[in-house]
């Protein structure tokens, strides 16, 4: 991946109750419903977003994050690359100042499109080692990214 102008801000998630999880699918092995079940799991406010789903796990399922009855206190993306763009577009338009994208993909012309926005970024960090209380493999990793200064 290449390196990115920003600086990857960890977090505790603290400041965070509601969640807009973009990604969700029908597909159980997309990290984006994984994600929602987790987090929902771990009490947090969760709204899931797609496209062309009305419900996503019995809960009212969002086409975009314009379409949320709220302003979330962090966007969740989980979306590829090219749809991310738009995903920052929409949350700068609806007031959102914290968006996380999700480990494991180049997503520098959305972030490049965020930092313009002045928005609070977090990349290239797995949300679930930071959305308390953290367990599982989780924990694991998050005690090994302390343990070699990557947290």
């Amino acid at each position: 991946m290449a390196a990115m102008s920003h600086k990857p801000t960890p977090t505790t998630l603290t400041d965070v109750r509601s969640i807009a999880v973009v990604g969700v699918s029908n597909q159980k092995t997309k990290f984006g419903s994984a994600a929602f079940r987790e987090l929902k799991k771990r009490g947090y406010d969760v709204y899931p977003v797609h496209l062309s789903l009305d419900t996503f796990d019995n809960t009212k399922c969002y086409q975009s994050v314009n379409d949320l009855p709220l302003v979330p206190d962090c966007v969740l993306v989980a979306v590829k690359p090219d749809t991310a763009l738009e995903v920052v577009r929409q949350a700068t338009a609806k007031g959102v100042r914290k968006v996380w994208f999700q480990q494991g993909a180049n997503f520098s012309a959305a972030i490049a499109e965020a930092e313009k926005a002045d928005l609070e970024i977090v990349s290239r960090r797995c949300i679930l080692m930071y959305a308390g209380p953290v367990t599982g493999i989780h924990r694991f990793h998050r005690f090994l990214n302390r343990l070699f200064g990557r947290y």
